[in-house]
């Protein structure tokens, strides 16, 4: 059975558009992307004194289950040399399950939805662009409501994102 989930994507660390394409390419057969978000640079959240990130979220369709999910999005971050420092670091790549169908999921390592989606800008905003009247399943606000209670001054468009492909 086909499962819809929607997957946030960072980088600050190199080529990060390459990153995050580099990323959704790595996602199939197991995760096909039907949809991405633009790209935007976002401030760093939780420690600082960092780069600026690139964000993006996807949504794709999948047959793993949500265990499998994570053990997949956490192989291709390490396969694109991302290296565990400390919490909120530095990273080359970031995969996140933000949404599993309408799951609730809190089961360490796992928490479905994502247990701080309602309150990062920075998957707000790119996840407003794919499905902005999707409800959060236990708040039941819309990502639109959600993203109106967070400030996003800070946040640019970079680029038009695309699913891995180059837009240009």
């Amino acid at each position: 059975m086909r499962h819809v989930v929607f997957i946030a994507l960072g980088s600050n660390l190199g080529d990060r558009l390459a990153n995050l394409r580099s990323a959704i390419a790595a996602l199939p057969p197991a995760v096909i992307p039907t949809d991405c978000s633009p790209v935007y640079e976002t401030p760093p959240w939780g420690y600082r004194d960092q780069p600026r990130f690139l964000n993006q979220v996807i949504r794709a369709e999948t047959d793993l289950s949500p265990p499998e999910l994570l053990d997949h999005l956490k192989k291709i971050e390490t396969r694109l040399g991302r290296q565990e420092t400390f919490r909120y670091g530095p990273r080359v790549i970031d995969l996140d399950i933000i949404f599993y169908d309408a799951e609730v999921i809190h089961s360490p390592p796992l928490n479905i939805p994502h247990s701080e989606v309602d309150s990062r800008a920075f998957v707000l905003l790119p996840l407003a662009q794919l499905a902005p009247r999707m409800r959060h399943p236990v708040s039941n606000l819309t990502v639109e409501e959600m993203l109106a209670r967070v400030d996003h001054e800070d946040i640019t468009w970079f680029s038009p994102g695309g699913c891995g492909q180059d837009p240009g």
